[in-house]
């Protein structure tokens, strides 16, 4: 059976055939159908385990990948700085004009002595040593060397900060130590064509989590990679969420999954009404009354467009009214490789997965709700940290019923880490179709960091 045999679920309609009923005209980009044709062949697990895996991503994607560094608004002023860290490395990402070409990367390394420049994000006037007081202006030029007489082999010329690549999309700022690598844009791709309807850099970050899991980073990134998990690890969706009519999209370095909500699993082994499919799409629990009404010959899945589209109408004005019901309703989420995941449409998430410092069986995973706005554009939510020991829900007051799922994954995720070192297996087996995009993401990974 071949992957293209495999895009119609058991049961039920398959994500075009959904779109065909929209309200609306749906946008071009929702109807490209891309699916991965990459075999079936295991994935090593020792690049989930091994510290031989995790050092050769530092030499070899760490070192030479465009990755996510932060949100624009985060740099917005003049002397604005930002410390980005990846793995054993450490950043700066400094503003030193207005504009798009205002933002200047460097090592976050003093050249005297090697301390950080930078110890967190903040604003200053020049970047100055706090060990013995080198220091250079906002483009990174030598500004001064206390007891200069006493370094006559320092040229200033020669004595600049090593500049990094850098450029934004999306109203976030991207960073890519290796100065031979190809463009932003054209490693990008697609994204910006999946995103034209729904321009993330006018948002704001409304809610911001960062919580250490205790797996690869890899490993936790792939629980977001797919919708193949929900029939058991969140069963309470399955009447609003249609998990088997999921469509898996791959185009270069991005990969996207649109999940529809507002209909039923084909999975469940019973019909729902169209009220207990929004209550679910809702996260209403048993005990609370419902949160909307279906009224009678309408659908959960039109009266959760309808109320979406009244809630934008404010920041929107007119151009909501333009929006299809998938772009209202359905979870549209999406990969840049090789971990970041802006949510598409008018969903708020944004995903980011890392190596936690330079402990490989340890992740960051950071949480950022990007909402629209009118007017001003508000300031950003302060982050949220979590340890490896807390929960999700203890920032449910920010993230909603989110952490409540967050929690149901995470409780895979340790445990699958645990089982790995178990198995006495070589290899972990994925489906041809509905994890299709991790086969993709190792599909990338092999070529970029090689010998594992």
């Amino acid at each position: 059976m071949t992957v293209q045999d495999q895009r119609r679920p058991p049961r039920g309609l398959s994500y075009q055939e959904l779109l065909d009923a929209d309200s609306r005209e749906v946008p071009e980009t929702m109807r490209w159908n891309v699916p991965a044709d990459l075999g079936l062949a295991d994935v090593p697990i020792a690049r989930y385990l091994s510290r031989e895996a995790h050092e050769l991503e530092k030499q070899h994607l760490w070192s030479r990948v465009w990755q996510v560094v932060c949100r624009a608004e985060q740099l917005a002023q003049v002397g604005d700085t930002f410390v980005y860290d990846i793995a054993d490395r450490s950043f700066l990402v400094v503003r030193h004009a207005p504009g798009p070409e205002g933002l200047r990367a460097f090592p976050n390394a003093c050249l005297h002595r090697g301390r950080a420049l930078r110890d967190a994000p903040g604003r200053v006037e020049e970047l100055q040593c706090s060990f013995h007081g080198f220091c250079w202006s906002l483009q990174g030029q030598l500004k001064r060397i206390p007891s200069e007489w006493d370094f006559p082999q320092v040229r200033p010329e020669e004595f600049e900060l090593p500049r990094l690549r850098i450029g934004t999309w999306g109203g976030f700022v991207f960073l890519n130590p290796d100065p031979a690598a190809a463009s932003l844009g054209s490693f990008l791709g697609v994204l910006p064509d999946l995103f034209e309807r729904w321009p993330l850099a006018e948002r704001y970050v409304r809610a911001h989590v960062t919580k250490v899991v205790n797996a690869n980073w890899k490993l936790v990134q792939e629980a977001f990679l797919e919708s193949y998990h929900v029939v058991t690890t969140h069963p309470q969706l399955l009447p609003g969420f249609g998990d088997a009519n999921s469509q898996y999209d791959v185009f270069g370095n991005v990969t996207r999954t649109i999940s529809p909500r507002g209909v039923a699993s084909p999975l469940i082994g019973w019909r729902p009404s169209e009220q207990e499919q929004l209550d679910s799409a809702l996260d209403v629990r048993l005990d609370d009354p419902p949160a909307l009404r279906v009224p009678p010959g309408a659908t959960a899945r039109q009266v959760l467009a309808e109320a979406a589209r009244t809630a934008l109408r404010p920041t929107l004005g007119p151009g909501a009214e333009l929006l299809c019901d998938a772009e209202l309703v359905d979870s549209y989420f999406v990969n840049v490789f090789p971990n970041a995941h802006p949510w598409g449409a008018y969903n708020q998430i944004f995903y980011r997965f890392r190596p936690n410092g330079d402990d490989h069986r340890s992740a960051l995973m950071e949480v950022m709700l990007l909402a629209p706005f009118a007017g001003e554009r508000p300031p950003s939510a302060s982050e949220i940290r979590l340890g490896g020991d807390d929960h999700w829900r203890d920032a449910v007051e920010v993230l909603g019923s989110l952490a409540r799922v967050f929690d149901q994954d995470e409780f895979n995720l340790e445990a699958v880490q645990r089982g790995l070192l178990s198995t006495g297996r070589t290899g972990v087996t994925l489906s041809g179709y509905q994890e299709g995009r991790i086969r993709h993401f190792h599909h990338l990974y092999e070529q970029w960091v090689p010998g594992t």
